[in-house]
């Protein structure tokens, strides 16, 4: 005999599970018609792996975490290696990486963004490249050769008719930005640039020649590089190196929902602290899968939630999280020890010996576990 929809719902909705599980759990019985033994198998299921999963009063949750991802920590290497697939961006793995992200870097040592694209771009290959090269950053270097004429004070840009017509720019555009950006004449023949300081000047001329070279003629600054590259889902996906979330969201064809970068303060400026969060997430639980180490998410969630809990992204470390603990002994213990010490005596701090370590220095059982825990006696009588 069969359940009728509003039985189920009345059955899953008395379970003693948390909201998210149970609107989980109704979306995913909504999809199929289940059996009353059925029920009975999938609820006994739920509730065993629910008991299960909650941990004891008391229990050391924040160490057993440290614990959790510091002891695989040590079994991570110390390189950085080429991105799986793509050739020619590196992106930084391993132990560097996991230091990066509790660290809350506000430059990584190798940003890098995995853009993927809308329906119309994503299956075809000449739009997905006209859009890597609306994104990639352009310089002259890329358009053509530069040399410098000491004897007419003036320095020649050869132009390459090919890049010019790949990259969608007209010779008088790109003269037209030149001008803009340096503020000097360009002179242009049929695919040559001249330009030069107005008055002569040999140091001028070599300004003029650095200046040029850090121009961005098209595309967005910081984003050295695209790379494309066809998935087994069979769209294609850009790789870039360097990361400017913001700029690369407000292009057209590039799919907002999935876009991400390994920055993580760049997507916490972005899109705001709860994004940030499911990033720290993210990246953390991929340099460990990626080293082959399994770490259960809900240590990695527990750090997360101590990074962001305060609204903003904020370092594991003296000048974020361990810098901040109400704890004087805490704070002296992790590092500046004599500062620390000075500065609390100075402002008559009181430590009221709550956490694990300030317990320690002072010999006394922390207050956790069967620490936690008082035993009262009735006197006989």
């Amino acid at each position: 005999m069969s359940l009728s929809e509003k039985t189920i719902e009345e059955a899953v909705l008395n379970l003693p599970l948390p909201e998210k599980i149970i609107s989980n759990l109704l979306g995913e019985l909504n999809k199929t018609k289940v059996t009353r033994k059925q029920l009975d198998v999938i609820i006994e299921r739920i509730l065993a792996a629910y008991e299960n999963s909650k941990i004891p009063a008391c229990e050391a949750a924040g160490v057993v975490s440290a614990q959790s991802i510091g002891e695989p920590g040590t079994q991570m290497t110390m390189r950085t290696f080429h991105y799986a697939g793509v050739a020619e961006i590196n992106v930084t793995l391993g132990l560097p990486r996991l230091i990066e992200i509790v660290d809350a870097r506000k430059n990584p040592s190798t940003p890098m963004m995995t853009i993927f694209l809308e329906k119309d771009f994503a299956h075809d290959r000449d739009k997905a490249r006209d859009l890597a090269w609306k994104i990639e950053g352009t310089y002259i270097t890329a358009l053509g050769s530069v040399s410098t004429d000491i004897n007419e004070m003036k320095i020649i840009i050869e132009l390459n008719k090919k890049a010019l017509s790949q990259r969608s720019i007209s010779v008088e555009e790109l003269a037209g930005k030149i001008e803009e950006e340096l503020g000097v004449p360009v002179q242009t023949t049929d695919n040559t640039l001249m330009l030069g300081p107005e008055e002569p000047s040999y140091r001028q001329l070599l300004q003029l020649g650095k200046q040029l070279q850090t121009i961005t003629l098209k595309g967005i600054k910081g984003i050295k590089r695209v790379v494309i590259r066809k998935e087994d889902s069979g769209e294609y996906v850009l790789y870039t190196e360097g990361s400017e979330l913001k700029l690369v969201l407000s292009i057209e064809g590039v799919d907002a929902t999935r876009t991400r970068t390994n920055n993580v303060n760049e997507i916490y400026e972005v899109m705001g602290i709860e994004a940030g969060r499911a990033a720290l997430i993210h990246e953390a639980t991929e340099t460990l899968n990626e080293q082959g180490l399994t770490v259960d998410i809900r240590h990695i969630m527990l750090v997360s939630d101590i990074m962001t809990v305060d609204g903003e992204v904020k370092s594991i470390g003296r000048h974020g999280i361990s810098g901040e603990k109400a704890s004087v002994l805490a704070r002296a213990a992790f590092e500046v020890t004599v500062n620390h010490l000075l500065d609390s005596g100075i402002a008559g701090d009181v430590d009221e010996l709550r956490g694990v370590t300030e317990n320690v220095i002072v010999g006394q059982p922390i207050r956790l576990g069967t620490g936690n825990v008082k035993l009262i006696s009735k006197k006989a009588t």
